[in-house]
């Protein structure tokens, strides 16, 4: 073969060579069709309002009780003892204006939630309330609660009940935020916590706060906000909203700036104990929940719920069953805003009964001013599992050449 033959038949190998490597580059037709909405419907992602066990409405009603036209927000969740309903909330003191944090006093207030105590009512329907009074008063002087007491939420395990609470300690921590005059927060603030035997009391404060904002580098580095309990595996989930600090913040405090998280304006974060009264840690894995504000936690089968009436996830109920990893499973919703539901079975570890979901509880409203309203929903676990039996009705059609028509099928989850 001359050397002109050779270079020609190399050149005709390479050649061959690089249209057998271009074409097994190139897209092979998929062996199914699917587009990504179809594709997150078979992964179970997303689910058909018929077959979605926390498909529901959300419906709101007006409580009697309140008529004195004080402000109250941010109730607790509502439990059920001795054979009424409580519930605790914040309430500042009377007759004392909200100024702003550069005109405040000893008795005006920098923001709606300066100079707060937390309150108790019950109620034997849930609709008609009774004032009852103060549950747990600002501290002495220099004790990390001695501002204001606020946002509460309620724990009742091993026969004691925990109220844990926002809580500022001094109106220097107060910074405006330059929106508007008597926008901002107490920055930092911490959660602090009180015990009793009985849901009236008397409560005993605990000396130090149980959580903290983080240091200045971290996602929670400058607040720590709506405190609320779940029970799982013998620990005590505390979840709470946070931030980065950040040099466009509101009320952002001296330190240094957070540039990893400068794009979470607001999450929800999780911290675990062994003990009510802790020590808590934060999870590595916070924050575990983009968004947050008058966010609502309640047990439901082995895992947890969630509402985010904000975030890139707003308006929807999440799930997860570790308490950690949240999935979306409806979105879309009219959220109550600050709401404590009632939880049915108090604060049972899901690992041991399973959580009963929700149905009704109490939020607040902004307009004309802060009030409280009812919710009601159909979350219950009774639901659910009606839910999840019909729809396994369906699959065992979808998967059995033999399955009889079974007439349950022409029923409407509702």
């Amino acid at each position: 073969m001359t050397a002109k033959a050779i270079i020609i038949t190399g050149t005709k190998i390479v050649l061959a060579l690089i249209i057998v490597s271009l074409s097994s580059c190139q897209p092979r037709e998929p062996e199914t069709y699917e587009s990504a909405s179809y594709k997150r419907f078979r992964e179970n992602q997303i689910s058909y309002e018929k077959y979605n066990e926390f498909n529901t409405q959300f419906t709101f009603k007006k409580l009697q009780g309140f008529e004195d036209g004080a402000e109250r927000y941010y109730p607790s969740s509502v439990i059920e003892a001795d054979s009424k309903y409580y519930m605790w909330y914040s309430k500042p003191q009377s007759n004392s204006k909200v100024v702003g944090p550069n005109d405040a006093t000893d008795s005006l207030r920098a923001f709606h939630w300066d100079l707060c105590d937390v309150w108790y009512a019950t109620s034997t329907d849930g609709l008609n309330w009774e004032e009852r009074g103060l549950a747990i008063s600002r501290g002495t002087a220099g004790r990390y609660d001695h501002r204001s007491v606020f946002n509460p939420d309620i724990l009742f395990v091993n026969g004691k009940y925990y109220l844990v609470y926002q809580a500022a300690k001094s109106i220097d921590d107060a910074r405006w935020s330059k929106q508007f005059k008597t926008s901002g927060d107490f920055t930092p603030n911490v959660i602090g916590m009180s015990v009793a035997s009985t849901p009236a009391g008397p409560w005993k404060a605990l000396d130090e706060p149980i959580l903290k904002p983080g240091p200045e580098e971290s996602w929670d580095a400058e607040v720590i906000h709506e405190p609320t309990f779940f029970v799982k595996g013998g620990q005590y989930f505390l979840y709470y909203k946070s931030h980065g600090r950040l040099p466009w913040t509101p009320n952002v405090s001296p330190g240094k700036f957070n540039k990893e998280h400068a794009d979470i304006p607001l999450a929800t974060g999780v911290a675990t104990a062994n003990d009510p009264e802790g020590p808590y840690i934060k999870s590595k894995y916070n924050p575990v929940l983009m968004g947050g504000h008058g966010s609502m936690i309640w047990p439901y089968r082995n895992g947890v719920c969630a509402t985010l009436p904000e975030g890139p996830e707003r308006n929807s109920i999440l799930f997860s069953e570790d308490g950690i990893n949240f999935y979306p499973r409806i979105q879309g919703l009219t959220i109550p805003k600050g709401g404590g539901a009632y939880r049915p079975g108090n604060f049972t570890d899901v690992n041991t009964s399973p959580g009963l979901g929700i149905t009704w509880g109490i939020s607040h409203e902004l307009y004309p001013n802060y009030h409280f309203v009812r919710f009601e929903c159909d979350l219950s676990l009774e639901k659910g599992n009606r839910v999840r039996e019909e729809y396994q009705m369906v699959k065992d059609y979808m998967e059995n050449d033999t399955y009889d028509y079974n007439p349950k099928l022409n029923t409407s989850t509702k």
